[in-house]
C-alpha cells in the first residue's frame, strides 16, 4: 500500500493530511479516514477495549488516554494550538471537566448510604417477578435520571440491583442500567447540563421534551431483552427481608446530596452561566454535602479507591477534544 511521510513516521496513503502550521491550526482537522478523523479511531477502539477487557479497564483506559495525547501533539494539532502548548492550553479549558469526573467518588459514597438504607431490600416486595422484574428497574433508573443526574441514577440502580440479584449482576444488565441512566435525562433540562445549557440559550424547555420518545423507545429495544439475559443469568429474587427497617436518616442524606446538586446545577447554568466553566461547582457541591453530613452517618471512605481508577478510566472521555 502507497504510504507517505509525515514526521519521518509512514501513515497510509488513504489518510488525508493538512501542514501543522500555527495560521493554518484553526482550520486543520489531522489526518482523518474518509470523513472520520483518525483520533475518533483510537477513542472507539480505547471504548472497545474497556469494554471487552474490563478487568484492564484502568490500564487501557490511561493507555489509550497517552496514546491519543502523544497522538494529537505530533500529528493532530488541538483546536487551541499545536504541540506540548496547545495540550496544556487544552487541559487548561478542560480542568473542571476533569476535576468534576471525581464525581463519581461521591456518588459511590452515596449510593452506599443508599444501600445501607435497607430500602433496597424492600423492593422485591414491590418488584414483578421474571424479567419484567428487571425490566421495572431499568424503567425506575430511566425515570429517576430525568431529575437526577445521571451518574447518580446508576449508581443508585446499580445498588438495587445487587441487592435483588443477589449481587449476580450479569455485564449486560449493568449496561442497560447505565444506557437507561443517560437515555431518561434526554427529554429534560433538569439534572443534564448539556440540555441545561440549551435552556440557557432561551429555547423552551417542552422543545426537548420529544427526546422521550426516542428515549422510550430505546429503553424498550435494550431494556427487555437484557432483562431477559439478566433473569437467565440470575433471577430477582423475590424474597425481602422482613426484618430489615428503613434507616431515613440515611434516606434524608441521600436526598440532600440529590437536591443540593441539582440545585446547584440549576442555579449556575442558569444564573451564573458566564462562570460556569471556571470551577467545578457540582462536583464541590456534592462533597461539601458529603462532609456536612459526615456526623450523621460515616461515609464507607473504603470505597474512595475503586472510585478513584473509575473515574481515572473515564478519563479518555475527556482528553478527546471534538476536531477544529
Amino acid at each position: 500500500m502507497n504510504r507517505v511521510l509525515v514526521c519521518g513516521t509512514a501513515l497510509p496513503a488513504g489518510l488525508v493530511w493538512a501542514p501543522a502550521s500555527a495560521a493554518e491550526t484553526a482550520a486543520f482537522a489531522g489526518p482523518s479516514l474518509g470523513p472520520v478523523p483518525v483520533e475518533f479511531l483510537f477513542f472507539a477502539a480505547v471504548l472497545a477495549g474497556v469494554a471487552i477487557f474490563h478487568t484492564h479497564a484502568l490500564r487501557i483506559a490511561m493507555g489509550g488516554a497517552v496514546l491519543i495525547a502523544l497522538y494529537k501533539i505530533l500529528w493532530s494539532p488541538f483546536k487551541v494550538g499545536a504541540g506540548v502548548s496547545g495540550l496544556l492550553t487544552h487541559l487548561g479549558h478542560e480542568w473542571v471537566l476533569l476535576s468534576n469526573l471525581l464525581l463519581l467518588l461521591g456518588f459511590a459514597l452515596l449510593a452506599d448510604r443508599f444501600e445501607k438504607s435497607e430500602v433496597p431490600a424492600l423492593l422485591p416486595r414491590f418488584l414483578p417477578g421474571g424479567w419484567q422484574g428487571g425490566f421495572v428497574l431499568l424503567a425506575l433508573v430511566w425515570a429517576l435520571s430525568g431529575f437526577l443526574d445521571n451518574l447518580a441514577a446508576a449508581m443508585i440502580g446499580g445498588a438495587i440491583a445487587h441487592t435483588v440479584f443477589k449481587g449476580r449482576v450479569h455485564i449486560g444488565y449493568l449496561a442497560a442500567i447505565v444506557a437507561a441512566s443517560n437515555a431518561g435525562g434526554a427529554g429534560n433540562v433538569v439534572g443534564d447540563t448539556t440540555a441545561t445549557m440549551i435552556w440557557i440559550a432561551g429555547i423552551s424547555p417542552l422543545e426537548v421534551a420529544e427526546a422521550y420518545i426516542a428515549a422510550a423507545v430505546a429503553l424498550v429495544t435494550f431494556g427487555i431483552p437484557l432483562a431477559m439475559k439478566q433473569d437467565a443469568y440470575m433471577s430477582l429474587s423475590r424474597d425481602f427481608d422482613a426484618q430489615a427497617h428503613v434507616d431515613w436518616t440515611r434516606v434524608a442524606i441521600v436526598g440532600f446530596i440529590l437536591v443540593a446538586a441539582i440545585v446547584v446545577d440549576v442555579l449556575v447554568n442558569t444564573r451564573l452561566a458566564e462562570i460556569s466553566g471556571l470551577f467545578p461547582f457540582l462536583g464541590a457541591t456534592v462533597w461539601a454535602a458529603v462532609l456536612l453530613t459526615m456526623s450523621l452517618r460515616r461515609p464507607n471512605w473504603s470505597l474512595v479507591p475503586g472510585a478513584f481508577k473509575g473515574a481515572v478510566t473515564a478519563t479518555p472521555a475527556a482528553t478527546l477534544p471534538a476536531s477544529p
